[in-house]
């Protein structure tokens, strides 16, 4: 049976049709993740199906019987709880409490009590409490008004407030972008256990692949449906691809095959006919541009100037907002090509490390030394609301470099997907994905040494979010990542780092060895032991575990090094190989130059035979050190 049944639906928004004669039906317990680029109008669609949008035609059909739930988008300030507040959502709950409260007639009294305990009244409040533990809310946050929260705080409130309705249809519009990583992984295994249909629009990959069970892709104004999560999706999309690029390939020779024989045959009075006919039928051939995926965003971070190591170094330093210690103990140090993802929840003080680097927030104590030469990209969700609505980015992008080129401006805001048609369109009219984009643009226009990026994945299509990932690996500077995306952390993050407890420790394993620790935490939540000596003897293994690590530091320092030099060999084992395989090298080169190249070759073989010997004695040398 449909919870939802979109029929040949024509959109339009500001005279620009976003979806034409589009159809899409979602199955009872169907789970559907909707995907598409930046202003495709997958958010549009979403208001659209919850009654907020009047459609130019076609039908948008919800049985009666279906209870529909939709994130609001605009947060409320609210002076009541946040468990009042999750509460209060459900609508039918408090109408039968009041009535309770009014009634005095017996027979409706009992068809009151019978109706709230099928809808599980009793157990609402702790099922609302269970809810915004999940998103990040403990106890006593839950007795706090809601207007004493922040923006990002306010929308997991709505979320909150949306799950907690336990609908038959969820409208969930990028749910993950005001979440940790915590958050996210409690809101997808929310998600998987839910019964209800979903329709969800998110660019969260890791949600894409665990949470839903089909992908509805719109694109150029249709929506088409692959049974999957995204990575099934992703695979027989890029199937259909070559399909259909083998296909171009094909018309295209034929095409230049008929248009041949009708360029040498058209005068001659024997060949006429047939000229003829082949015009006929290049004109039935279908237009190669039809087939063609479109272009995708491509991403660019400006060379910097390499500096000497250390870029920033901390001793002893705690920081925080007026006099309030956020951070404490801090004795870190970041070089020139560092990977660093910052891990925790939020309110823990990523954000806050994050403006100390930028120095955006000045130390209360200890010591912060900061090479002199450093110039530092600053990346942020809150950057986007001070952009000016009524500018284009070309404005920004000229307001912030005034002694640059026009030429040079444009190459800019090129570098991020930003085309020329863009660039001269108001703010007000670009999607949150283009919107973020300017705000990289701008971030990095003084070619950075060191990139702070806080959550830069939020608002960018799937497909930007490959271009981001791809940028941030070739950059040859530092970067420190804050991100909920466990994908984005494993592709270009080499060292993880805790922030909790008012300070911040290297974590030894990866961003999937986290979470498992994560989810094993959680269940282990209640049988923590209580007796003093079982309490002792965990902050004694943990000690010992502090202490084997920093013993393995500098085998994990060499094994580094042991890896870094066996890329750098077979890249160029690599690049010799090539030019030896190439004829062209032979016409040119004397066979001095040959022999040369070839004992280059052999000698870099060797030495590569010989790191890979003192990777694989320093690896054996670790497992060793651990196992003790």
């Amino acid at each position: 049976m449909s919870t939802l049944v979109i029929q040949n639906l024509t959109l339009r928004v500001f005279g620009r049709c976003l979806l034409e004669n589009a159809s899409l039906t979602v199955e009872n317990g169907q789970k559907i993740g909707l995907v598409g680029c930046n202003g495709a109008g997958k958010s549009t669609l979403l208001s659209a199906v919850a009654g907020e949008l009047s459609v130019d035609s076609g039908e948008i059909y919800i049985p009666k019987r279906v209870k529909l739930a939709y994130v609001e988008q605009e947060t409320t300030s609210e002076n009541r709880s946040l468990i009042e507040s999750v509460l209060s959502a459900d609508k039918e709950r408090n109408k039968l409490l009041q009535a309770l409260k009014s009634t005095q007639d017996g027979y409706h009294l009992e068809e009151i009590h019978e109706r709230l305990i099928a809808i599980q009244a009793d157990s609402a409040p702790a099922r609302a409490s269970a809810i915004l533990a999940g998103l990040g809310f403990n106890n006593n946050e839950q007795s706090k008004s809601v207007s004493s929260f922040s923006g990002g705080w306010r929308m997991r409130v709505a979320l909150a407030k949306t799950l907690f309705l336990n609908p038959d249809l969820l409208l969930l519009d990028e749910p993950t972008n005001h979440l940790d990583l915590e958050a996210t992984m409690w809101l997808e295994s929310w998600l998987e256990a839910f019964r209800g249909s979903a329709l969800i629009v998110s660019h969260d990959r890791n949600l894409l692949d665990h949470s839903v069970n089909a992908i509805a892709h719109l694109h150029q104004k249709k929506l088409s449906l692959t049974v999957g999560n995204y990575e099934q999706f992703l695979r027989i999309k890029n199937e259909k691809t070559l399909q259909m690029n083998r296909e171009a390939e094909r018309i295209a020779a034929k095409r230049a095959q008929m248009q041949s024989f009708v360029d040498r045959f058209r005068a001659k009075a024997t060949k006429a006919r047939q000229a003829q006919a082949r015009l006929k039928a290049l004109k039935k051939l279908p237009p190669l541009q039809a087939i063609i995926e479109d272009t995708s965003v491509h991403f660019e971070f400006p060379k910097p100037i390499v500096l000497p190591p250390p870029l920033i170094t901390l001793d002893n330093v705690s920081c925080g907002y007026d006099q309030r210690i956020i951070l404490n103990h801090l004795s870190l140090r970041i070089d020139p090509e560092d990977r660093i993802a910052l891990l925790g929840m939020n309110g823990n003080g990523k954000s806050t490390f994050i403006k100390l680097l930028a120095s955006r927030l000045k130390p209360f104590s200890g010591i912060m030394n900061v090479h002199k030469k450093l110039s530092v990209g600053y990346f942020a969700q809150h950057q986007l609301e001070y952009l000016k609505i009524d500018q284009t980015p070309l404005d920004h992008m000229v307001e912030a470099l005034p002694r640059a080129t026009l030429t040079e401006v444009r190459s800019q805001l090129a570098r991020f997907g930003l085309d020329a048609q863009r660039i001269e369109t108001n703010v007000k009219s670009l999607s949150g994905g283009e919107k973020a984009r300017l705000v990289l643009a701008l971030a990095t226009r003084h070619s950075p040494n060191l990139l702070l990026l806080d959550e830069p994945t939020n608002h960018l299509d799937l497909d930007a979010k490959e271009s981001l990932i791809h940028a941030i690996s070739s950059f040859q500077g530092a970067v420190i990542l804050i991100s909920h995306d466990p994908r984005l952390i494993e592709l270009v993050a080499d060292q993880l780092w805790i922030v909790s407890q008012g300070t911040i420790r290297s974590f030894e394993g990866d961003i999937y060895e986290y979470r498992q620790g994560l989810v094993k935490q959680e269940k282990d939540q209640s049988s923590i032991p209580k007796q003093n000596s079982s309490i002792k003897n965990l902050k004694e293994l943990r000690k010992e575990k502090a202490d084997r690590r920093r013993l393995t530091q500098p085998l994990r320092h060499q094994m580094k090094q042991c890896e870094k030099q066996m890329d750098f060999l077979i890249a160029h084992c690599k690049h010799l190989r090539d030019k030896l395989s190439d004829s062209q090298f032979y016409e040119k080169a004397s066979h001095s130059d040959i022999t040369q190249l070839q004992i280059d070759l052999a000698d870099y073989e060797n030495k590569l035979v010989e790191i890979e010997e003192s990777w694989l004695h320093v690896c054996q040398k670790l497992e060793a050190a651990e196992a003790e």
